[in-house]
């Protein structure tokens, strides 16, 4: 829109614009009680087409752009505990988690079938309607102090289930042939990718049983373990073992044709914690979080924003449904499933509310949509304004959600 200058700066030149106005703009949304991701977001929507053009591309940027995605899963997985798995599917509570992202994601599959959308694109939508960002709800949760309460729990609980579930059809949507035409072909094309889904899950409870079997030898284990840390010489050797474990996992998806990202997910979540000391697990946490927070997530939102081209939406009445949908129907499946888990309405609609916020893992499905093809960059911009007004929205609604539950 306003184009400042038509000179080409150096790969280094933009990195250090990029982060500059990134880390900057994410501090302003974080005074403002936002996540930062708005604000990195924003820094590259000013950058980028959409305003003054002085980015005019991702470019050589991607690269460390995909490298924010796989710390930014990683970081995600380290947060979520198997037992808090089993505690999202298990009881009354698993209707939270089911209609939660059910409801949403009928919903945008149907607004893909009302806009006479292809099927993968369609199956996309539904995808970015069904989805909860988990670290943005802990997020929400810790800044209103309701974290440990039984509808946060409720909240974290079914937005892990709907992380899990997404990522798994991410990686059935992206092997997916969407020209095939006949009946038997789509079958056996369904049929293929559930198999390797099947054979990547099997590997999976494979790795679960063996670490479980270890953490009874704990106390055998643990030290050895320190010896072996005590004979390396290189510095942070517990951070580079971590990030290996996370890539034979991502390298195993990637070899079935699912998507790193669904590796690496999975990955995390099985780092077996028991056999190191909470010390170095902590120093780790901190490894990941100091490289992700402090670099490689915002270059990678602010890249978001430099893919973003306002000016290109021209289906406005598309946007207006997408952002209409997009609220309703996940608010009201969290409702419906609270209410159905044996809460009361005040405490079910905070759940629906809740689950709301999109953000950082809607982010990450819609690159990967666009950088396979399967989105224009339109469709792009409108998922875009979708993850960043209910990663927005959610607090102030959610705020006043647990104010009627206080008051009731």
């Amino acid at each position: 829109m306003f184009h400042l200058i038509d000179i080409q700066f150096p790969f280094i030149v933009n990195l250090l614009i990029l982060l500059l106005s990134a880390k900057l703009l994410g501090e302003l949304a974080e005074r403002f009680r936002q996540p930062s991701m708005i604000g990195e977001v924003m820094a590259g929507v000013i950058l980028g087409p959409s305003l003054f053009n002085l980015i005019p591309g991702p470019g050589d940027i991607k690269i460390i752009a995909e490298l924010g995605v796989f710390m930014l899963i990683i970081m995600a997985g380290m947060e979520i505990e198997i037992e808090e798995i089993r505690r999202s599917i298990f009881g009354k509570n698993i209707w939270i988690s089911i209609l939660g992202f059910l409801i949403p994601m009928a919903s945008g599959i149907a607004t893909g079938l009302v806009f006479n959308f292809s099927n993968t694109f369609t199956a996309f939508l539904g995808l970015c309607m069904a989805i909860t960002a988990l670290p943005v709800s802990v997020r929400i949760l810790m800044d209103l102090g309701r974290l440990q309460t039984d509808v946060g729990q409720r909240i974290i609980s079914a937005a892990i289930f709907n992380d899990i579930f997404a990522l798994l059809i991410l990686g059935i949507i992206l092997d997916f042939n969407d020209v095939t035409k006949s009946l038997k072909d789509l079958s056996f094309s369904i049929g293929y990718t559930m198999l390797k889904v099947f054979i990547f899950m099997a590997i999976l409870m494979i790795s679960y049983k063996l670490f479980k079997l270890t953490k009874k030898k704990v106390n055998v284990i643990n030290p050895k373990v320190n010896q072996f840390f005590l004979f390396l010489r290189g510095q942070e050797s517990l951070f580079a073992m971590v990030i290996l474990f996370v890539l034979i996992f991502s390298s195993i998806a990637e070899l079935l044709g699912l998507h790193f990202v669904v590796g690496a997910f999975f990955g995390a979540i099985l780092i077996p914690r028991s056999m190191f000391a909470n010390h170095e697990l902590e120093r780790v946490h901190r490894s990941v979080s100091g490289i992700t927070m402090g670099f490689l997530a915002p270059v990678f939102f602010a890249t978001m924003g430099l893919s973003f081209e306002i000016q290109s939406i021209g289906n406005i009445t598309l946007l207006l449904f997408v952002l209409l949908f997009s609220f309703i129907s996940k608010i009201f499946g969290g409702f419906a499933g609270g209410r159905l888990a044996g809460f009361d309405h005040r405490k079910s609609l905070a759940i629906g509310v809740g689950l709301n916020a999109r953000g950082i893992m809607e982010l990450v499905i819609a690159n990967i949509a666009l950088q396979n093809g399967f989105i224009d960059v339109p469709i792009f911009t409108i998922l875009v304004i979708m993850a960043l007004s209910t990663t927005i929205l959610t607090p102030f609604l959610l705020k006043k959600a647990f104010t009627r539950i206080d008051l009731s």
